[in-house]
């Protein structure tokens, strides 16, 4: 597992079978850094790219700086990190991209008045996540005669950290949908936009 300041992570340093490693997204030098340990771990399977950032505000409001950090973690970390650890996937016998989105992500929900977050446009965090699903579709093309399976998920709106915890959802029932795109069968689908949230009945958001 990854993140920015392991030494901080108590529990899961006391967890046996779990190896910390710190990884900014946004700081190539240390992505390469990390591959480098991970070859020497075990196999690479499953890459969760979850890292994200968001900021408050109208764009407007926003600095191009504000703008450009929230793409550089949401979108353009997304691509350095699967760039990085594509090689080891390769060698997996069903290697599996999973890159967690966001429900606010989907710019044909954005034009629907009717729908519940129509009025929470996110004016930067919105195109970033747009931008990732747009990458993921893709990246799923691109590998679509392989055993990759690329899929995004939005996790729910989940209180975290990131939003203050003032999200209605579990962090333990974000994590259960970020994992069943990880442990699809070589028969599920790839290029997918799964959220329960958005889309209750099939778990598919429209993009």
């Amino acid at each position: 597992a990854t993140m920015r300041s392991p030494e901080k992570e108590t529990e899961l340093n006391q967890l046996e079978n779990v190896t910390l490693l710190p990884l900014d997204v946004t700081n190539i030098q240390q992505i390469e850094t990390t591959v480098k340990a991970a070859i020497h771990l075990r196999d690479i399977d499953v890459v969760f790219n979850n890292a994200g950032y968001g900021l408050v505000g109208s764009l407007e409001s926003y600095t191009e700086e504000q703008i450009r950090s929230q793409f550089e973690t949401n979108f353009f970390g997304v691509i350095e990190v699967t760039q990085a650890f594509i090689d080891l996937l390769k060698v997996a016998e069903q290697p599996r991209i999973v890159n967690v989105t966001s429900g606010l992500g989907s710019i044909t929900l954005h034009n629907d008045p009717s729908w519940r977050y129509y009025q929470v446009k996110a004016a930067a965090y919105f195109p970033s996540k747009a931008a990732l699903n747009a990458y993921s579709t893709v990246l799923a093309y691109d590998l679509r005669d392989t055993a990759f399976k690329v899929n995004v998920v939005d996790p729910g709106y989940t209180a975290t950290d990131f939003n203050h915890h003032s999200g209605p959802g579990t962090v333990e029932d974000a994590a259960a949908r970020v994992v069943k795109a990880a442990v699809l069968g070589a028969d599920g689908p790839t290029g997918q936009f799964f959220s329960d949230d958005n889309s209750p009945e099939t778990g598919i958001s429209p993009w």
